[in-house]
């Protein structure tokens, strides 16, 4: 709980507008509840104001603070429907099937976040990861020097000797299910950057393998090996200090009489903080064993690469779960300048 509370802390200072798409959704109102409550700025609902009206009232929940807005009854939708036909127009979009599209509530909000009229988005509590991507991916663009679209999770743990005081980055574990070199390295340096601005203390980057610096052979080790290597090169670049090392099994990783044995000269191995899987498989599997083996808080999927601040939740998360994902989203918002220095966010080119 630590490591939230120092992320509400740092929200409460500079508060933000956070867009929830599934507004009718038991643990998105009582996040929202608390979202406002805390003073982390306003949540904005979307759906059937009725609707939406009438499942707070059940939940004893008010509504004060909160922003609803109907798609189909809002004043933007027309000029959002223009915008997602000029989007699309090379895929051969048609002007109904644009109007179609922003009365879904997961694309009328990417739209909000796009056009500056919300912070940032939390989606996913009753979709599947799709239908929260899909939009996004269609109307924000990547982020100025970011080729790569990906996303982590973010593990707090009660072993405080893990991570950094029981705080762990893992990455990919929702987008991309084999990442080439490139890819990977992108996510390595875009996963470093998110810890280094949430945590404030050094990303020791960890990319993960079965092999431990040329223990077994797998063509696979060498896509690791590579894209430690690329990731460095990327890091320093953008002079963000951070360390990458790899390849490393999780036990090298982690654990430090062991990384003393097999890499005792490595920065990262047996301090890690930040865990680069190889693959989607990997990725997701493992932050899920961490999460209910271990239980721990999980905070994600935070989405890595955009132009603006987003997540897809588990579905099954909960309210507390909800309410971590949008103060993080939201802490993100707040450093965009910082970690994007080449301009303002925009919608897509196409």
């Amino acid at each position: 709980m630590r490591f939230i509370g120092n992320v509400i802390e740092k929200l409460q200072r500079h508060p933000k507008r956070i867009v929830f798409p599934e507004g009718t959704e038991t643990r998105v109102l009582q996040a929202a509840r608390q979202f406002y409550s805390l003073r982390l700025g306003v949540p904005i609902l979307l759906g059937d104001r009725t609707a939406i009206k009438d499942s707070a009232e059940r939940l004893a929940v008010s509504l004060e603070g909160i922003r609803i807005i109907n798609p189909a009854e809002s004043g933007d939708l027309d000029g959002f429907a223009k915008r997602f036909e000029r989007l699309r127009r090379s895929k051969g979009i048609q002007p109904e099937e644009a109007r179609d599209a922003m009365l879904k509530v997961n694309y009328y909000g990417a739209m909000m976040v796009a056009t500056h009229q919300a912070d940032g988005l939390v989606s996913g509590t009753n979709e599947i990861s799709g239908s929260v991507l899909r939009p996004l991916f269609q109307i924000i663009k990547v982020a100025p020097k970011r080729t790569t679209a990906s996303s982590c999770m973010i593990m707090e743990v009660e072993d405080t000797r893990f991570g950094h005081e029981g705080v762990i980055f893992m990455a990919d574990c929702g987008v991309i299910p084999d990442p080439d070199v490139e890819q990977l390295s992108d996510i390595a340096v875009s996963t470093a950057d998110l810890a280094r601005q949430l945590i404030g203390a050094q990303p020791r980057v960890a990319l993960l393998s079965f092999s431990t610096k040329g223990s077994a052979s797998h063509s696979s080790i060498g896509k690791v090996q590579a894209a430690a290597a690329l990731a460095e090169q990327k890091a320093r670049a953008r002079r963000l200090e951070a360390d990458f090392d790899g390849e490393l099994q999780l036990d090298a990783a982690i654990i430090p009489d062991i990384a003393r044995r097999k890499v005792p000269d490595s920065p990262v191995a047996g301090r890690a903080n930040v865990l680069v899987f190889p693959d989607l498989n990997s990725g997701n599997i493992g932050s899920k064993m961490v999460q209910h083996f271990a239980r721990a808080n999980a905070y994600g999927q935070i989405l890595l690469g955009l132009d603006r601040p987003a997540a897809d939740v588990s579905r099954g998360s909960s309210a507390h779960d909800i309410l971590g994902v949008a103060a993080i989203v939201g802490a993100q918002s707040i450093a965009y300048a910082k970690m994007h220095p080449d301009g303002e966010p925009d919608i897509a080119a196409g």
